[in-house]
């Protein structure tokens, strides 16, 4: 009954900054500082991601600066001291790495990031080609989009659709995306629909059903 789900390729940064396997530990430093982001795809070839560095794979090399771990610590921190030892993204890199397709929903890539508590997840193709990079920021976008289009959207999407008779006693307002939907139906049973179908209307912070049923609408 509703349009289309926003997904990925909707809200991506499509241009991405990138390094390859040879990059040097400095060159992938000066890189996130200078575009001020906390990880970079590594691609290879004609930009096939084959791993991610971040800001996590890095800190090694100064958390072990000052010291060479002995023995027992190598054993327990054996990716960690690894990686303080390294100089290129290829050793550096996380891998393989956690991606995305253009076609995935928002709620998808959201849930990903979650449960692998990562902030950016490139975006690529069925070959394994970088097409952009979304990350939490890029997921919240949905949440700026106006309020008289959310409104607009309900109304067409659940509202006409569900009440057929009665659509023109219902009322939607929306309040800095805070849904409000009044008046009287005619079918009780769809009103619950209603209130779940218009919060699934993507940018929808919450909804306020106050929808009641009419003796005849």
């Amino acid at each position: 009954m509703t349009s289309t789900p926003y997904t990925v390729n909707d809200v991506m940064t499509k241009r991405v900054i990138a390094v390859e396997p040879a990059a040097t530990f400095k060159e992938v430093v000066t890189a996130l500082e200078r575009w001020k982001v906390t990880a970079l795809p590594v691609i290879e070839g004609e930009g096939r991601v084959v791993g991610v560095v971040s800001e996590a794979d890095l800190l090694p090399k100064e958390e072990f600066h000052a010291h060479r771990p002995g023995l027992i610590e190598q054993m327990r921190h054996l990716g960690e001291t690894a990686k303080a030892e390294s100089t290129r993204a290829e050793d550096l890199m996380t891998t393989p790495a956690v991606t995305v397709r253009p076609d995935t929903t928002l709620p998808q890539a959201a849930r990903i990031m979650a449960d692998r508590h990562i902030k950016r997840l490139p975006v690529v193709d069925g070959d394994g080609t970088l097409k952009g990079i979304v990350s939490r920021t890029d997921l919240l976008k949905v949440f700026l989009r106006p309020d008289e289009e959310l409104a607009d959207d309900i109304r067409r999407e659940v509202v006409d659709p569900l009440f057929p008779v009665s659509h023109s006693r219902v009322k939607v307002a929306v309040t800095q995306g805070v849904a409000t939907l009044t008046g009287q139906v005619r079918d009780g049973d769809l009103i619950p629909v209603a209130a779940r179908l218009a919060q699934a209307v993507e940018g929808v912070v919450d909804v306020r059903c106050q929808l009641t049923t009419a003796a005849a609408a």
